[in-house]
């Protein structure tokens, strides 16, 4: 008996499913799965984990945290540059902040919320605060000025809302410092001739206009941009040779050992460019402090 045609589709249909489940869903990743691990890409295709005294302690190719319970810098290992994943380097929310070079004005809490609660208090640091504050807590942890452009001494974003006569044109009428909330002391005291105010959670400053401040800073930071800016996956598992040189002294003091002996070990661990010409060099971070446990235990 013949099947009706609607019937016939039908079958011919789930046959389909079933042939393409079985080609694309089963023996593809298998296939692939095998050819991962031939020699020369098993490493690779299993995260390219680390190993120290028989135990796993990362992956070459991810980043991670060099830092105590509370979340504070151990001064015997390199840092490695921040990260936007999650609470650092964090495999299931490996991301971007998204956040551009107009992300300038952060975002004031709630006071009557208590920030440390799962909900936070609203609080968000703009792109610029989170680089100034970045920047002051390396300084401060390398014994370098870490002040930048556009950064108040606090570590806030330098800006302005500014008011003017005319909505954007005309006389200044108030400023204020929308990124220090009160009772900060504003940054500049006045703004072309007009007291410079502190800023206060729930008043609407959007009809005013941003107004960066450069500041006396040098233009040059001595801190290196990649430590106070996150990769785009947030796990880089590598520094600039810029940022390590900037972090040798304070290693060579915490393991009482020369920074000449920490050199080489940074030199021993950078890698070039691509094909000598693809992308910059890199010190790989994991791989470098245990380089240093090995030759120069610690004895805190």
């Amino acid at each position: 008996m013949r099947l009706p045609s609607w019937v016939s589709q039908h079958l011919a249909a789930l046959r389909a499913v079933l042939a393409f489940t079985v080609l694309l869903g089963i023996a593809y990743p298998l296939v692939v799965t095998g050819v991962a691990q031939l020699p020369g890409l098993r490493d690779r295709a299993n995260g390219s984990v680390v190993t120290a005294n028989g135990q796993p302690v990362g992956s070459e190719i991810v980043g991670q945290l060099f830092t105590d319970d509370q979340g504070a810098a151990l001064k015997q290992y390199f840092q490695s540059r921040p990260s936007a994943a999650g609470d650092g380097y964090d495999l299931d929310s490996t991301s971007a902040s998204n956040l551009g070079p107009e992300s300038i004005e952060d975002t004031l809490g709630d006071p009557a919320l208590d920030p440390n609660s799962e909900a936070g208090d609203g609080s968000a640091l703009s792109l610029l605060s989170q680089v100034c504050s970045r920047s002051k807590a390396v300084g401060e942890l390398e014994g370098v000025d870490g002040s930048r452009p556009y950064c108040t001494s606090e570590g806030l974003g330098a800006v302005l809302r500014v008011f003017h006569s005319d909505g954007l044109t005309g006389k200044v009428t108030r400023a204020v410092s929308v990124n220090q909330r009160c009772p900060a002391t504003p940054f500049v005291s006045s703004y072309e001739g007009v007291a410079v105010e502190c800023a206060t959670f729930g008043e609407d400053y959007s009809g005013g206009v941003l107004v960066p401040i450069r500041g006396d800073a040098p233009a040059d930071s001595a801190v290196p941009a990649d430590a106070v800016t996150a990769s785009g996956s947030g796990l880089d598992p590598q520094i600039s040779p810029a940022y390590a040189k900037l972090q040798i002294a304070r290693v060579a003091q915490a393991r009482n050992i020369s920074a000449v002996d920490v050199q080489k070990l940074v030199d021993d661990n950078t890698t070039g460019r691509a094909l000598g010409f693809l992308g910059e060099p890199g010190v790989n971070v994991l791989r470098l402090n245990l380089d240093l446990d090995a030759k120069y235990p610690y004895h805190g």
